[in-house]
């Protein structure tokens, strides 16, 4: 195990974790596209919602962007847990390169400014990495979450907006940056650009806040 899960106990997620699981979980409602695409990739990425003891909350992917399905998996399902900071390092097949996603992402690990923190790829990125299913078009995003457990300063959050937006146009491809901090997930571009309260989403829903490292009374914006 690496440094990026060294720290988690058994059965601990976090939200953009990929889990490889043993089966589908049972549901009433489940789409019919989804037994064909967890044969190819028995994949789900753990989302921000409340789950019930024993279980965690997951969503599934299919071959387009319309087909995304959220469901509880029994934690006892899981098998594997692949936490967006270890897909950093594994490599872009040479045939797939080519795509403006995967050459930001590249050139965003050999950026001496993003080694200063645990980051990794989420999305289509992330998915394609861990599972080894074509997920990323020419179209895609690249789509990337920090781990920040403790305050990162808006000076530091600009240069590394500053250098993503250097690349996001070297690539002709838009970066999605995410903080993910004790208060959930915040857009890095929001709090490089030193705005008095940021957006928050979390468990318990979206919210703004002044800090998100300090409980300073965040008022929710309802919904999840």
């Amino acid at each position: 195990m690496n440094s990026a899960t060294s720290f988690r106990h058994a059965g601990q997620y976090e939200a953009h974790d990929l889990l490889r699981l043993r089966a589908l979980p049972a549901t009433d409602d489940m789409p019919p596209w989804l037994l064909d695409a967890f044969a190819q990739a028995p994949f789900a990425v753990v989302r921000r919602a409340e789950a019930p003891s024993g279980f965690v909350a997951v969503g599934f992917r299919g071959a387009d962007r319309a087909q995304r399905y959220g469901a509880f998996a029994p934690s006892e399902s899981v098998e594997l847990v692949l936490p967006p900071e270890q897909l950093r390092d594994r490599p872009v097949s040479p045939d797939r390169i080519h795509l403006k996603a995967f050459a930001a992402f590249r050139a965003l690990v050999e950026d001496a400014h993003f080694d200063t923190l645990a980051w990794g790829p989420t999305g289509s990125v992330g998915f394609e990495l861990a599972t080894m299913r074509r997920t990323v078009t020419e179209t895609s995003d690249l789509d990337i979450v920090m781990r920040t457990p403790t305050r990162l300063a808006r000076e530091h959050a600009l240069a590394l907006r500053e250098r993503a937006a250097c690349i996001e146009q070297n690539f002709n491809v838009r970066i999605d940056a995410q903080l993910e901090t004790p208060a959930g997930g915040v857009a890095l571009s929001e709090w490089a650009a030193g705005k008095p309260r940021v957006l928050a989403r979390s468990i318990g829903g979206p919210s703004m806040t002044a800090d998100p490292w300090h409980d300073d009374g965040v008022a929710h914006e309802g919904g999840r």
